[in-house]
């Protein structure tokens, strides 16, 4: 049965960038070959001017602060062990602020940038099955530790995160047809902890959507985090543990849309990303979009 050659070791790669337009785990159904070194830098735009105070969409963000918005800088790696197992890692520099220049009610700055977290993961393929019709399935999984690199403000408005260390644990799954289009299910939890503040331990699950061949390759994702715990923003309990200074506490919940593209600009060894995501719906959490760019190499 015919199948088209395609960049397969570089697919994941389209997905990074969208990660750091929103949080979201940094794995896929794609596995790199053996001693296979992919490196990919990338830069978002993002911002919301709308805001979920609990489930509710306000016309607002919080403290009035007008459109809040990210610039980010993406370094992000992978390396294959095997043929079934990787290595990988992520690390953003953030720069956030607010359009009109309000001082933030916790750190009293209107703008804060930085490295935020390094993020370590390892990824195995633990089962692979051919059909006869050309298609197949995969089944694996990944663990990773994501912690931060300094001691940034975590519990504000405006911050490059929530200064938490997560422990992620994803299940994947995914099956491609003869003709490479693919589809890709995710579902995972994550750990957070805070030697400061709590943070809500979260689920995290995506569906996807895509299709590649050698001159292209593109997905639409929807992924979702649902926290397990936490407060809605101007409850009495979000004011009586400090009202902003409890925004890290907070039940953050979101359903994202992600949209990708890569395509190899140079002897399969160089490629180009755009992307493009939305938020669909949220709790306690920013009405955002935004757009990445990304220069992605490989060995």
């Amino acid at each position: 049965m015919f199948k088209t050659k395609a960049p397969i070791p570089v697919l994941w790669l389209c997905l990074c960038f969208s990660i750091y337009t929103f949080s979201q785990t940094p794995v896929s159904g794609f596995y790199p070959k053996k001693n296979s070194l992919t490196v990919a830098t990338s830069f978002t735009y993002k911002g919301y001017d709308k805001f979920y105070r609990g489930t509710t969409l306000t016309e607002t963000t919080p403290a009035n602060m007008g459109e809040i918005t990210s610039s980010i800088f993406g370094l992000y790696s992978e390396y294959g062990i095997n043929n079934w197992l990787s290595a990988s890692l992520s690390l953003p520099y953030i720069d956030i602020q607010n359009a009109n220049n309000t001082p933030d009610p916790v750190h009293q700055e209107s703008q804060q940038n930085g490295v935020q977290n390094l993020g370590l993961y390892v990824k195995a393929r633990v089962f692979k099955k051919d059909f006869s019709n050309g298609s197949n399935i995969t089944l694996g999984g990944a663990t990773g530790i994501d912690f931060p690199t300094n001691q940034y403000v975590g519990n504000a408005i405006l911050t490059i995160g929530n200064r938490a260390t997560s422990f992620d644990n994803m299940f994947i799954a995914q099956y491609t047809t003869n003709f490479n289009l693919f589809t890709e299910l995710e579902t995972g939890y994550s750990i957070r902890t805070n030697s400061d503040f709590d943070i809500p331990n979260a689920v995290l699950y995506s569906f996807k959507l895509g299709y590649y061949n050698e001159w292209i390759y593109t997905h639409a994702k929807i992924g979702v985090q649902d926290s397990v715990s936490g407060y809605d923003i101007g409850t009495p309990e979000f004011v009586a543990n400090g009202g902003p200074a409890a925004l890290s506490q907070t039940q953050v919940d979101y359903t994202n849309l992600y949209l990708d593209v890569y395509a190899p600009i140079y002897k399969q060894k160089i490629g180009v990303s755009v992307g493009y995501a939305m938020n669909l719906d949220g709790r306690n959490f920013g009405n955002e979009s935004g757009f990445s760019a990304g220069l992605i190499y490989k060995n």
